[in-house]
């Protein structure tokens, strides 16, 4: 195989693999509430949506392990424990919820058949192919990916040169923030940790390159997929936004009642009768591939941490499509519920983690490592506890610490940390050097 084919393949693959339910759901409602600042909003959704986990697949570039290598400078401890939280929380919430917004848009619609039987026929699927692992990315890039895009792009400029753009007025007062949060909704950063090393393992399972032609292949298949996803997610968004005023939603229904709708009724303006039936197809084939690349990284992982065991691989992969099929029952909005407050604890380590590792390694000593993530981990526990305990009970926490109110908290502390511990490491090294004489 040439390289260029070669790495279109592999940036079709990753596309494919973050691109699940979340991702076609979440963008058009939060275009529609945007209303006239959808472009606003679209800025703050790239930001966590596709820049930090495209930079997530740059630091697996650089890395070439396991998700184990994003931690280990914090602690080994630390690390293993991370691994493990991510995992399970990748299996628990983002892959049965790919089954979910399988069977409420693209299953029950036309058959009517119980959640029970959709999600245990599609982690039958789902372990079908984890379990046929050497041909995961070969598949997925030639045949499943082309299609969806083709299907996206379809709907997308159809609907951007068929509309009257008839705008509502936005809904948010900070639009760019409001983006950047729902952005977490994507699994997208916590994707990019976990997909990531399976592309490296099926790129190693392939082929014998070198570290440096990996690298380079990783890099620009990183480019393409998240290329890929912000031509994608900015065009679902005006989508919502144009729309806005032409598709009725009813504030009654639930949430992701409200995001299948907007996406039908789009669907149906864009493709006609045939739209509901072709919604069908993409949104299936988006979340089965996404189910297939979490469920792998997972196994393969836990294969790594029993000693290369293929009976840890296989078992990790039967349990987690077993948890897929019990937690796949619940509708859409309530895995949604459920996943809120476990984001707001997972996600800032897993942007601090990301970032850390792909900046240079002369400003990501072990000391950067480890000052920045728990000073991180400490000032996101009010974001963390606000989905938890009343609201009053931490608005004086959350009035002291700047951008605390807006669920980040974080940010402005571990930048400061970031810096502080860079400066005092340049003055130990500067104290402990002496020139020969």
């Amino acid at each position: 195989m040439n390289k260029t084919k070669e790495i279109l393949i592999t940036g079709f693959a990753l596309f494919s693999l973050f691109f699940g339910a979340g991702n076609l759901l979440l963008p058009p409602l939060l275009g529609y509430n945007a209303g006239s600042d959808w472009f606003l909003v679209t800025l703050g959704f790239m930001i966590t949506a596709v820049v930090i986990p495209i930079l997530g697949i740059f630091a697996h570039a650089k890395l070439q392990g396991t998700m184990y290598d994003f931690g280990k400078k914090v602690s080994p401890v630390f690390s293993v424990i991370y691994c493990v939280i991510v995992y399970i929380i990748a299996i628990a919430i983002p892959s049965p919820r790919t089954a979910a917004a399988t069977h409420e848009i693209a299953i029950y619609p036309l058959f009517k058949t119980s959640p029970l039987l959709t999600s245990s026929v599609y982690f039958g699927l789902v372990l079908l192919f984890v379990l046929n692992r050497s041909k995961i990315l070969s598949f997925i890039g030639k045949f499943l990916t082309p299609l969806i895009v083709v299907m996206l792009f379809l709907v997308i400029g159809i609907g951007l040169f068929s509309s009257d753009m008839l705008m509502n007025p936005s809904n948010f007062k900070t639009p760019i923030v409001d983006g950047l949060l729902e952005g977490y909704q994507t699994f997208d950063a916590i994707g990019a940790v976990v997909v990531g090393a399976v592309i490296i393992i099926s790129l190693n399972l392939k082929s014998n390159a070198s570290f440096e032609a990996n690298k380079v292949l990783i890099k620009k298949a990183g480019f393409i997929a998240g290329s890929g996803l912000f031509i994608i997610y900015a065009g679902l968004i005006a989508l919502g936004s144009f729309y806005g005023a032409e598709i009725f939603i009813d504030d009654a229904l639930s949430s992701d009642m409200q995001r299948a709708n907007l996406l039908m009724g789009i669907s149906l303006r864009t493709l006609g009768p045939i739209g509901n039936l072709f919604l069908s197809v993409l949104i299936a084939l988006a979340c089965f591939t996404t189910a297939v690349g979490i469920v792998t990284g997972t196994a393969d992982y836990f294969k790594g941490l029993f000693k290369n065991s293929q009976k840890a691989y296989v078992i990790t992969a039967v349990l987690g499509c077993v948890l897929g099929i019990l937690v796949g029952q619940l509708n859409f909005y309530s895995i949604i519920m459920i996943a809120l407050p476990v984001l707001m604890f997972i996600y800032p380590i897993t942007i601090i983690l990301i970032l850390l590792n792909v900046v240079p390694d002369k400003f990501a000593s072990k000391a950067v490592f480890r000052m920045v993530v728990i000073i991180t981990f400490l000032f996101s526990i009010p974001d963390f506890l606000q989905f938890i305990l009343p609201a009053e009970s931490l608005s004086g926490i959350q009035s002291s610490i700047p951008l605390a109110n807006y669920s980040l908290g974080w940010v402005l502390p571990a930048f400061v940390m970031f810096i502080l511990v860079n400066i005092i490491d340049l003055y130990k090294a500067r104290k402990n050097y002496s020139p020969a004489r």
